[in-house]
C-alpha cells in the first residue's frame, strides 16, 4: 500500500517525534502567496465577522518551515500501522489541527480518507487559547458546535449538530468513563478531537446518550526531547494558576516515556462573589518496542466552584427580561458544587506482522459530586423578581471500561481491506444523595439586583442505587479499489444495556432493564483527486431507552435502546495549506412523550436535524492562519404528543452560527502575533411553541502572543480579552431557560521552558 501527502504535510508529520511544545530550529523560506477562491470567500466572511481589515494581510516576516520536496505529491514505501498513527498525528499547516485523527472502531486515520466530519486540535492550540475546560477548545471556531457562554456552571454545557452532548460522553483514549464526570482542565491532552454525528458503530452506545457528535481526549506523551515547562497563569478578576509540565525519555533506544502535568488554579472569576478552584495531577507512562507498546495514565482532579452559575425560567406569560450585567450572579454566593475525579487507564498494542494489530485497554474511575444551592429559579414578573428553590444533591460513581480488539489490511484481487474488530464494555455502581427541596432555605430576590438570605446546612439521605453495564461486539470493513481512491466502509455493532436499581435499605433488586439494538453503518469515500475527497455516509446512533412512570397507563414498561439516524455527504478539500469541509447532514432522534388522550407513554415523538455545514482551517497566506466556518441547522419537531407543537424547531439551538479564529504574524516582529475570534449566532427558541427565545448575539475576543528567549530560555507570552465588548445576553442552559453568557474576561499567562 502507499501513502500520498501533500508536501506540507509530509514536513510536519517529519517532526512528529519531537516534543511538540520545543519546535526545532529548521531552514526558512518566504514562498509566494497563493489566494485560492475558497480563501478570499474565508477572508470575506473573516471581515464581516471581526470587522478588521486583517483580509489585506498579504506579507509577513515570520517565516514558515521548507518543504521537504519539491511541490508535485510523492509516493511513500509501505508504513506499518504505528507509523500511520503517528502520520495523522502530525500537525498541518499553521499547527492548530491534526492531519487526521482517532475514528473510533476504524483506527487512525488521516482527516482527506475520513467519510464522517471530523476534526483534531493540538497541544499548541490549546496552550494558545489560554483554555480552561473542553468547551474552550471546541466551541471557540467550530460552526457546528454551539455553547450558551456560561462561566462557572456545574458543568460543561455545548451541543453538536443541534443536539446537547453531555459531558459524561467524552472518551480517554477512546474509552468511556475515564475523562473527568462534569468538566475537565485540558492540560493533560495533546490533542481534542471531534467527531460530528452519531457514533455508535465507531465507539459504542455513550453512557449519556449523546447522538450530535463525540470528544475524544488523547492523552500527552513524553516526546523524545526533555521537556520542563513552567507556565502561570491570571485570569480575572483575581485567579491565579500554574502548570508544570515535565517530560523524559529514557533508555538506549527511549523506549520509555513518563510525563508529568500538573495544575493549581485559585481565585475569584469575572462574575461577582464567585471563586474558581482548580486541582489537577496527571502522570502517563509508555514504552515503546519494536513490535510492542504499553501506556498508563493515571490522574486526579478537583473541581471546585463557590457561587455557581445557573439558570433561570419564567412563569406562564411573561416576556424575555432584558439580561443583567454579565457579572451578576444568579445563584446564591455561598452555593457551591464539587467534583472529583481519578482514574487510571492501561492500555497495551502489538504488532502481529506490519499490517495487523492486537489491542486492549482497560481503565477504573471515580467520581464524587456534591451540590449545594439554586435547584429552581422562576421570575415572576416583568419587573425581574424571582423565586428560588434550594436543593442538595450528591453522588459517588464507580466506573470500569474497556475494550479489545484486532485490526489490520489485507488484499483480495483488486480489493484492498482495512477491517476491524472489537468489543467494548462499560459499568458503572453509582449512589444517589440529597434533597430537591430545603425547608425554609427558599429565597425571593430580584435578577438585577440580587440579594441572599443565609446558608444552608448540607444534608444528603441516601436516595437510590443504580447499576449499569453496556457491552458491545463491533466489525467493519474498508473496501478500497482504484489505488484506493475508492473506498467503501461497511460495519455492524450489535449493543446490550443492562440496568439494575436497589432498594437502598435491603440491597434488593427493585428493577431491571434488559436490551439489545444492533446498528449498521455504512460510508462512501471518493478521491477525485490527490486534493479533492467526496464523501456519505449512514450510521446510527444508540440511546438507552427509557421506562414508563408510574403515572402512565403502561407504566413499568421497558423500552429497547432507541436509534437516531444520520445521513451525511460531503466533500473535502486540501490544498496543502489550507483546508475546507463541506458538508449537508440529517440525523433524526425519537422522542418519549405520554399521550394526552390515551395516557400512553411510548417513543413516539421524533425530532429531525438537517442542516449544512462550511468549516476551514489552515494557512490561507503566509503569516495568517484562519480556522472557522459557517453552519445552517433547523432542528424540527416532526413528531409531537397529539401533534401539539409539530412543525416547531426545538428550543435551545440557534439556526445560524458563524464562527472565525484569526492568528496574524506581525511584519517586522519576530515572534509576535495577534489573534481575534468572532462568533456570531442565531436566536435560541426556549419555549416549545417558538413564541420566545434569546436573541441572537455577536461577540469577539482579541489577543497577542510573543515568543523569545530570556537568558537563551524559550519564553512565550499570552494576553486575551474575552468577550471584548462586555455584551450581555442570555443563553439557554441545561434545566432552565435562560443563563448569563460570561462577561469581559482578561487572561494572562507566561511560559517558561528549562
Amino acid at each position: 500500500m502507499s501513502q500520498r501527502l501533500q508536501p506540507t504535510r509530509r514536513a510536519a508529520s517529519a517532526l512528529r517525534n519531537a516534543t511538540p511544545a520545543t519546535p526545532q530550529p529548521a531552514p526558512y523560506v518566504l514562498r509566494r502567496s497563493v489566494i485560492s477562491p475558497q480563501v478570499l470567500l474565508g477572508l470575506t466572511i473573516g471581515a464581516m465577522l471581526v470587522a478588521a481589515p486583517l483580509a489585506n494581510a498579504q506579507t509577513s516576516s515570520a517565516a514558515e518551515p521548507a518543504p521537504a520536496g519539491a511541490d508535485n505529491a510523492i509516493t511513500l514505501a509501505p508504513i506499518t500501522v504505528q507509523e500511520k498513527a503517528a502520520q495523522v498525528a502530525a500537525p498541518y499547516a499553521g499547527g492548530q489541527v491534526t492531519t487526521g485523527g482517532r475514528v473510533g472502531l476504524l483506527g487512525d486515520k488521516d482527516f482527506m480518507e475520513t467519510p464522517f466530519s471530523t476534526i483534531g486540535y493540538t497541544e499548541k492550540y490549546i496552550e494558545d487559547r489560554q483554555a480552561q475546560n473542553i468547551t474552550d477548545v471546541i466551541a471557540a471556531t467550530d460552526p457546528t458546535v454551539f455553547s450558551n457562554g456560561v462561566s462557572g456552571a456545574w458543568a460543561e454545557n455545548y451541543s453538536i449538530r443541534g443536539f446537547a452532548s453531555s459531558s459524561t460522553d467524552m472518551t480517554f483514549g477512546g474509552l468511556y468513563g475515564m475523562a473527568p464526570y462534569y468538566r475537565t482542565s485540558p492540560e493533560m491532552f495533546e490533542r481534542i478531537e471531534v467527531l460530528k454525528g452519531p457514533s455508535a458503530l465507531l465507539n459504542g452506545m455513550p453512557p449519556g446518550g449523546s447522538v450530535g457528535g463525540a470528544v475524544n481526549l488523547v492523552p500527552k506523551r513524553a516526546g523524545n526531547d526533555p521537556l520542563t515547562r513552567l507556565t502561570t497563569t491570571y485570569m480575572s478578576d483575581a485567579q491565579l494558576g500554574g502548570h508544570l509540565d515535565m517530560g523524559r525519555r529514557f533508555g538506549d533506544r527511549q523506549q520509555l516515556g513518563v510525563r508529568f502535568n500538573g495544575v493549581y488554579r485559585d481565585g475569584d472569576g469575572s462574575i461577582k462573589d464567585q471563586q474558581k478552584k482548580v486541582q489537577l495531577g496527571s502522570l502517563a507512562l509508555d514504552w515503546r518496542g519494536d513490535r510492542a507498546r504499553l501506556s498508563a495514565d493515571l490522574y486526579a482532579s478537583d473541581d471546585r466552584v463557590n457561587g455557581v452559575n445557573r439558570g433561570i425560567s419564567l412563569s406562564p406569560g411573561l416576556p424575555i427580561p432584558k439580561a443583567p450585567k454579565g457579572d451578576t450572579l444568579l445563584n446564591p454566593d455561598w452555593s457551591t458544587v464539587r467534583t472529583k475525579d481519578k482514574a487510571a487507564i492501561l492500555r497495551g498494542e502489538y504488532d502481529l506482522s506490519d499490517q495487523v494489530m492486537a489491542y486492549a485497554a482497560f481503565g477504573m474511575s471515580k467520581t464524587d459530586y456534591q451540590y449545594n444551592g439554586t435547584m429552581s429559579a422562576l421570575v415572576l414578573n416583568t419587573a425581574g423578581d424571582y423565586r428560588t428553590t434550594m436543593g442538595q444533591l450528591a453522588f459517588d460513581v464507580k466506573k470500569q471500561s474497556g475494550e479489545v480488539g484486532i485490526k489490520g489490511r489485507s488484499q483480495t484481487g483488486p480489493l484492498g481491506h482495512q477491517w476491524a474488530v472489537n468489543a467494548t464494555h462499560y459499568a458503572h455502581k453509582q449512589n444517589d444523595y440529597g434533597r430537591r427541596s430545603v425547608p425554609g432555605a427558599d429565597w425571593t430576590t430580584n435578577i438585577y439586583n440580587p440579594v441572599w438570605g443565609p446558608a444552608a446546612d448540607f444534608v444528603a439521605p441516601h436516595i437510590s442505587h443504580t447499576e449499569v453495564r453496556l457491552a458491545s461486539y463491533g466489525v467493519a470493513d474498508t473496501l478500497s479499489m482504484a489505488q484506493d481512491r475508492v473506498q467503501l466502509t461497511l460495519g455492524v455493532r450489535r449493543q446490550q444495556v443492562v440496568s439494575d436499581s436497589y432498594n437502598i435499605t435491603s440491597g434488593a433488586r427493585t428493577s431491571r432493564y434488559d436490551e439489545s439494538a444492533t446498528s449498521p453503518a455504512a460510508a462512501l469515500l471518493v478521491k477525485a483527486s490527490d486534493n479533492l475527497s467526496l464523501y456519505a455516509n449512514y450510521i446510527e446512533g444508540l440511546s438507552q431507552g427509557a421506562t414508563a412512570p408510574m403515572t402512565a397507563a403502561n407504566a413499568g414498561e421497558v423500552f429497547a435502546p432507541y436509534k437516531s439516524k444520520q445521513k451525511e455527504m460531503g466533500l473535502k478539500l486540501d490544498l496543502g495549506d489550507f483546508a475546507h469541509t463541506v458538508s449537508l447532514f440529517e440525523i433524526t432522534r425519537p422522542s418519549s412523550y405520554t399521550d394526552p388522550v390515551t395516557n400512553v407513554y411510548s417513543f413516539g415523538g421524533e425530532q429531525r436535524n438537517r442542516g449544512i455545514e462550511w468549516s476551514f482551517f489552515g494557512t490561507a497566506m503566509h503569516g495568517l492562519r484562519l480556522m472557522g466556518g459557517v453552519a445552517y441547522t433547523a432542528p424540527k419537531l416532526t413528531q409531537t404528543a397529539g401533534g401539539l407543537n409539530e412543525g416547531k424547531l426545538a428550543t435551545g439551538t440557534p439556526k445560524w452560527q458563524g464562527k472565525l479564529g484569526v492568528e496574524w504574524d506581525v511584519p517586522g516582529v519576530q515572534g509576535l502575533a495577534l489573534s481575534a475570534n468572532g462568533t456570531a449566532v442565531s436566536r435560541q427558541y426556549i419555549s416549545a411553541d417558538n413564541s420566545l427565545w434569546a436573541a441572537g448575539r455577536t461577540t469577539y475576543d482579541l489577543g497577542a502572543r510573543y515568543s523569545t528567549k530570556v537568558a537563551d530560555k524559550p519564553v512565550t507570552l499570552r494576553a486575551s480579552v474575552l468577550n471584548a465588548t462586555n455584551k450581555s445576553y442570555w443563553g439557554m442552559p441545561q434545566l432552565s431557560s435562560l443563563a448569563l453568557g460570561a462577561p469581559r474576561t482578561f487572561a494572562l499567562s507566561a511560559s517558561v521552558d528549562f
